[in-house]
């Protein structure tokens, strides 16, 4: 199993990636790490923090795919009808944009620190912009 760590604001999860349920996400996920980006708060899906990533291109398609990822699941939309983005959902998500219904490849799950999602997300939500880090553990 491959261990994550994922600095989000002042927040620290530990995670694992989902190799066999989406072996070519985590693979290409895995070929660029160190990720580094900024999370904002969701406008349409509900309580998750996204990424947004415009044309950024993972060199993969569907798999393991979820439009209503739980607590803790991230998840990759590949791009094609809305931008290329990365989403982690703190609470009740139904994963959309402004052209409707989505689907992204669940491939990573936080295992520690859970505790910690809503407040990363309210945190998000209320002050903007965090910084947001993926790292081998």
């Amino acid at each position: 199993m491959t261990k994550l760590k994922i600095s989000a604001g002042p927040f620290t999860f530990e995670a694992r990636l989902e190799t066999a349920e989406a072996p070519k996400t985590c693979a290409s996920f895995l070929g660029r790490l160190p990720f580094e980006s900024k999370a904002v708060h969701v406008r349409w899906s509900g309580e998750a923090v996204w990424m947004p990533l415009g044309d950024y291109d993972f060199n993969v398609g569907y798999e393991n795919h979820t439009s209503y990822p739980a607590p803790g699941q991230i998840i990759l939309y590949p791009g094609g009808i809305s931008e290329t983005e990365i989403l982690l959902a703190y609470g009740g998500v139904h994963f959309a944009s402004k052209v409707g219904q989505l689907a992204g490849n669940h491939f990573i799950t936080i295992t520690s620190g859970i505790e910690n999602l809503a407040k990363l997300g309210k945190l998000t939500l209320w002050e903007g912009a965090q910084t947001i880090r993926f790292e081998l553990a």
